[in-house]
């Protein structure tokens, strides 16, 4: 187990947690993209990503399998780099969740 308590690493766990849904689809995209691309992001992006995954499970739903689209700018661009990572990368290992 990892006992890193700095800030960055707690925030990184407490992200982890909650990127981990109800829905098994959304694990499939959420986790994969926070391990892989959370890190790349610009500050505005990774605070994006936080407010996205408050959102209720049956939006996230709707917005990353491309029925709709959230109407804020900032959510609609990390969703769509979402969206852009799960199609352009191998997640055959995240599929044991």
């Amino acid at each position: 187990m990892n006992d890193d308590t700095s800030p960055a690493a707690v925030l990184r766990k407490r992200l982890y947690w909650h990127s981990r849904r109800g829905m098994w689809e959304l694990d499939l995209l959420l986790i994969p993209f926070l391990e892989h691309r959370f890190d790349e992001l610009s500050e505005d992006e990774q605070l994006a990503y936080q407010r996205l995954i408050e959102e209720e499970d049956q939006d996230l739903f709707g917005w990353l399998m491309r029925r709709e689209w959230p109407e804020e700018p900032a959510l609609k661009r990390i969703v769509q780099m979402i969206v852009e990572h799960a199609e352009n990368t191998d997640n055959s290992a995240y599929r044991t969740l």
